[in-house]
């Protein structure tokens, strides 16, 4: 098979992919005739040709998927007008503690926040499919660890957690929390089992808030690093803080 018939079979399998597709399930193809590194050069080669298009291919964790530019979102509104969900600043505070000092347990969130973490918060997170149990810490109860889930960086459209802002990029976070609330990139093609955003849960005393100053989260994470090294899954396997992110 030519370049040209190979770069026509990737995009015809891309923009009708309901999720993005791993460059392993893109080589089935082919039947494996084509190694990763021709696929990733033809799929540079996609990109390029895509480059003036008011869609545009990328790599997120996931794999690869075609998606809507983030110019184009206020036309594409038109056709959906309703609002994205506002998340309670409560939630985006727990979502960037979990994001930065994964895993943590509850305990751990609360302690950095100052204040009891409502259930329906962390189930919110989990039901949203940004949140996931990973194992469990070996101390009193065996609480649960949480960290993030690939449908996170997906959905920031990053590759991995190295691709996070780092705290001293107050600007930078603005511009990650925000696009949670409204997505930069969509998806061309519907991906299947997705459930629409869930309303923002209150937690008592809580209001909801954009997270104009993302300094609040910066913060939160900031005051309360926690030691994490003692941690073990279900299996009784130690982790470290930066294991458990598939």
């Amino acid at each position: 098979m030519n370049t040209v018939d190979a770069k026509r079979v990737l995009e015809t399998a891309l923009i009708c992919a309901p999720q993005p597709i791993t460059l392993r399930e893109l080589r089935t193809l082919f039947d494996d005739v084509l190694g990763s590194d021709t696929l990733k050069d033809l799929l540079m080669d996609l990109q390029k040709e895509w480059a003036q298009k008011g869609v545009e291919l990328v790599q997120v964790a996931s794999g690869w998927r075609f998606q809507s530019r983030p110019e184009m979102r206020v036309y594409l509104d038109k056709l959906h007008p309703e609002k994205p969900p506002r998340y309670t600043r409560a939630a985006l505070e727990t979502l960037a503690i979990i994001a930065y000092r994964q895993p943590v347990t509850r305990g751990d969130i609360e302690d950095i926040r100052g204040v009891t973490v409502n259930s329906l918060l962390i189930k919110q997170l989990e039901d949203r499919g940004w949140i996931e149990v990973i194992g469990h810490r070996e101390t009193v109860g065996r609480p649960a660890l949480f960290a993030t889930t690939r449908q996170f960086l997906d959905d920031l459209g990053l590759q991995s957690l190295d691709q996070l802002p780092t705290l001293e990029e107050p600007e930078s976070q603005q511009s990650l929390f925000k696009a949670l609330q409204e997505p930069e990139g969509e998806p061309v093609a519907a991906q299947e089992g997705d459930q629409p955003p869930l309303p923002a849960q209150q937690e008592p005393q809580e209001g909801v808030e954009d997270l104009a100053a993302p300094d609040a989260v910066a913060l939160a994470v900031q005051d309360g690093a926690t030691d994490m090294t003692e941690t073990t899954d279900t299996n009784g396997a130690v982790l470290r803080p930066d294991e458990g992110q598939p």
